[in-house]
């Protein structure tokens, strides 16, 4: 650690070679220990600052005769050292990325004439060039990293880490990492969801975009437990009270001990024929189904559902004549009326008594909880939506793609009123899908709506956050919308490829992203941060929300709360 420290605001090499493919070269002048694989490097050549990446370190000799021979055993111990120097070296292969003009030395005459005619002139660009030979080659400082992502303010420029050589603080810019869906990947126990969790109390903190959180194990609203160590987890509702919503599926849905703010019971007319089609392959519906859902569609509109829950299958009663005949209330009764198979409309009413069966659709619930979620989130307020007890594969595509309809429906009608009415503009909204490998693989992207988010509401304000620890079970083309990606460790090459698919740099990142610790390290990259940068992540703890609430992190109605969870 003395040795990084020495290094910090000095030389720690010089440019021998290279280029922006290939990587420069960088001969070491201090001990390879001193750098890490992902160190942050700047280089200063002719008026231009590069910034970069080391992305491996190897060493080298003049002849390799040299490093085959132990010099100290065969000379005095000051002329192996000499000779040491001269013929062993390490080199440092750094990937350029962003480069920025800064003009004559400030205290040069020519600075004040330079400055007047770049006014502007202050900001990073991609790297279109490289340094010249020789160009010294430093460690980034803190007054470096700030430069390029900006310093920590708790609101849009929100610090999610730590450089792991020097700790300097690196942040993520909110306003952008809304802009474009994202990614939070990393294997079981990597600590995804608590880095999820700290990205998701910086956004509710900030209060610049409304977050729907699909909360399949109760992670996020309530307070829980670290599987790891058993100390207590603050969830999103004990610190941020009424800015966040706890929403129960069903009405006898408890959140681990705690009541929700409202529950979700769904109306049957809200249930379209289209939402039926989305289940194809849960459902395991037949060719036929489109054709037998018209037919229910065009007959009674808005109310099908009901009407063929209400059918019954296999009903006869005896006509006049004493013969058997199709109830008037029978699926084969209403078939032949509209000129329907009867197998198939007897097979898709069997098919779908599993959706009859939910307790959670109702044919005239207390109230509209669809509703209630997208005015709640235009308000500006965040859902955290529990599952309770129905926890099925069946029941998340179900409720997610009748809440994900209803919100495109919702924003794009904003959107367009925004447009052309000169209405309020549309309150950016962040959807957060944990395990999205289920709902986003290449088979059930087509039946989602989640997709259909992915590439063409970012124009309505929508986008996802999805959190998974399997990228590689997520459909390609999903994978490439996503505009930020934040993994932690990942153990299958499969899915390290899966990461850093369509983003420049694989090969050299794909080292650091094998080689994080199994927890706390993560490698950022994308649209919301200037550059790829692998990082220490800041501890989900009191002391984050210290940092990020000051007194009100510790209200006195959550005191008790608190102290009982260890914080």
């Amino acid at each position: 650690m003395m040795e990084t420290n020495k290094t910090l605001n000095s030389q720690i090499g010089f440019v021998t070679g290279g280029g922006l493919e290939a990587n420069l070269q960088v001969r070491l002048s201090v001990p390879p220990q001193s750098v890490q694989e992902g160190a942050f490097v700047v280089i200063d050549s002719n008026n231009w600052r590069f910034y970069g990446l080391v992305t491996d370190l190897r060493l080298t000799a003049i002849d390799e005769n040299y490093a085959n021979q132990i010099n100290a055993q065969r000379f005095t111990p000051q002329l192996a050292e000499l000779l040491n120097q001269q013929t062993l070296y390490t080199n440092l292969a750094v990937m350029p990325v962003l480069m920025m003009e800064t003009g004559p030395d400030i205290d040069s005459p020519e600075y004040a004439a330079w400055r007047d005619e770049h006014p502007n002139d202050n900001a990073p660009i991609t790297v279109k060039t490289i340094p010249s030979h020789h160009a010294p080659v430093k460690l980034a400082d803190r007054a470096d990293i700030a430069t390029i992502f900006g310093e920590e303010n708790n609101q849009n420029i929100f610090r999610v880490g730590n450089t792991r050589e020097q700790g300097h603080p690196v942040c993520l810019d909110l306003d952008k990492f809304v802009q474009r869906s994202s990614g939070i990947f990393g294997t079981t126990g990597s600590g995804k969801s608590f880095l999820a969790r700290m990205i998701l109390a910086g956004l509710i903190n900030y209060d610049r975009a409304s977050t729907l959180i699909f909360d399949m194990h109760n992670e996020y609203g309530i307070d829980t437990s670290s599987s790891d160590t058993g100390q207590g987890v603050a969830g999103l509702k004990n610190k941020f009270q009424s800015k966040v919503q706890l929403v129960g599926l069903g009405a006898d849905t408890n959140i681990g001990q705690q009541r929700p703010d409202f529950t979700l019971e769904i109306s049957h007319k809200d249930i379209t024929t289209e939402d039926v089609l989305q289940l194809t392959e849960a459902l395991n519906l037949k060719e036929t189904t489109p054709t037998t859902l018209d037919a229910l569609e065009n007959e009674f509109g808005d109310n099908w559902f009901t009407q063929f829950m209400n059918m019954r299958v296999g009903a006869m009663v005896e006509n006049e004549e004493g013969k058997l005949e199709p109830a008037p209330d029978s699926v084969e009764f209403w078939a032949r009326r509209a000129g329907v198979h009867k197998a198939a409309a007897e097979g898709l009413r069997s098919k779908l008594t599993r959706l009859f069966n939910r307790p959670y659709l109702k044919n005239a619930p207390a109230s509209n909880g669809l509703s209630d979620i997208t005015n709640a989130l235009e308000s500006g307020r965040h859902v955290v939506l529990s599952f309770g007890n129905y926890q099925s594969d069946l029941d998340y595509l179900l409720v997610t793609n009748l809440i994900t309809r209803k919100i495109r429906d919702t924003w794009e009608k904003a959107t367009n009123d925004f447009h052309s009415k000169k209405r309020a503009e549309p309150r950016p909204l962040v959807v957060v899908v944990e395990e999205a490998h289920k709902l986003l693989n290449r088979e059930m992207a087509s039946q989602t709506i989640f997709s259909t988010i992915a590439r063409e509401l970012r124009k309505y304000y929508v986008t996802l956050l999805i959190i998974d620890q399997r990228p590689s079970q997520i459909y390609d083309e999903v994978m490439s919308q996503l505009g930020t990606r934040i993994s932690g460790a990942l153990g299958d090459e499969d899915d390290i490829n899966a990461v850093l698919s369509g983003l420049p740099g694989r090969g050299g990142l794909r080292g650091m992203l094998a080689k994080l610790q199994p927890k706390e390290e993560v490698l950022m990259l994308g649209w919301g941060v200037p550059m790829p940068i692998p990082i220490r992540s800041r501890r989900y703890d009191s002391q984050f929300y210290k940092d990020l609430l000051g007194d009100e992190a510790e209200a006195p109605d959550m005191k008790r709360s608190s102290r009982m969870l260890g914080f």
